[in-house]
């Protein structure tokens, strides 16, 4: 028998935003369960250092690890930009010891950069994309990369919105001050002309109608959570390590600052109540 069949998958973002991905996880696997981690207190990430995004990434990896989950996705784009090398190598964990060797057991990491790039190149007609992000994440130039990887043509434009995550925080998905700064993120996007805008940020999905609406209707926003959702469904899949106990999932959501604040805009990104939330200090 797998015994990691019961064990959840285990979802980390700096704040809100990846609830998205959790959003996306529970309509695609409705038989899972799944931790989440939200690091209210510190965020936002993008605006951070390099080394303080690895030593947040690498804290709250060891939390998760320790709650014995089966699989890790990072549905930070910046933790992904900046920490995924952190995240993978405290990834493998002892499991036994056998004589003298310790038997070691690797958590999958997934992340929402190649997802998101991927969808990106099979979607653009003109191979004209453009990347909207955190300061942290474009400064990264993985989005960039991941594209080229894969289409070594396309033409890639990046643009930092380090208000957006800030905004989407306060709930503020249509507030005139939203609508503002971000017709002036976008002005120099619009003005290459790009069909494809990748949503480098899983807080982005919450200002979709305001961005397309900016953009206008022939720009295809990309939007990774469903893909990753897809890329858990099969890789549980290709592992046999789905849950089938036939028990209603358990969902637990630990934050590290404001709980309640956290359910009352959790709740709008997840289209449902949140079960309990609770606090936990890395």
């Amino acid at each position: 028998m797998n015994t990691q069949t019961h064990r959840a998958i285990g979802v980390f973002d700096s704040g809100i935003g990846g609830l998205t991905v959790v959003r996306a996880l529970m309509e695609r696997l409705p038989f899972e369960n799944i931790i989440y981690f939200g690091d209210t207190a510190r965020v936002p990430y993008g605006i951070k250092s390099v080394e303080t995004i690895n030593r947040y990434a690498a804290q709250i990896t060891d939390f998760l690890i320790k709650q014995d989950v089966k699989m890790l996705v990072v549905a930070c784009n910046t933790m992904a930009a900046v920490a995924h090398q952190t995240i993978v190598d405290l990834s493998h964990v002892p499991v036994a010891a056998i004589a003298s060797q310790t038997i070691v057991e690797s958590v999958p990491v997934l992340e929402v950069i190649d997802a998101s790039a991927r969808m990106a190149v099979q979607n653009s007609k003109t191979k004209s994309i453009g990347v909207i992000g955190t300061p942290a994440t474009i400064n990264s130039n993985a989005y960039a990369r991941a594209i080229h990887l894969l289409d070594r043509d396309a033409r890639v434009f990046s643009q930092a919105c380090p208000l957006f995550v800030p905004l989407v925080e306060e709930g503020w998905f249509d507030h005139p001050a939203t609508r503002l700064i971000a017709q002036e993120y976008l002005k120099p996007v619009i003005a290459e002309q790009v069909d494809t805008l990748v949503l480098g940020c899983t807080h982005y999905p919450l200002l979709k109608p305001l961005l397309q609406e900016i953009m206008g209707s022939s720009v295809k926003l990309i939007d990774s959570a469903e893909a990753m959702a897809d890329i858990a469904a099969d890789l549980i899949d290709q592992k046999k390590i789905g849950n089938i106990d036939g028990k209603p999932a358990d969902y637990t959501f630990y934050v590290s600052d404001l709980p309640y604040r956290f359910q009352t805009i959790g709740e709008r990104f997840l289209g449902r109540t949140l079960g309990r939330v609770e606090l936990k200090s890395l």
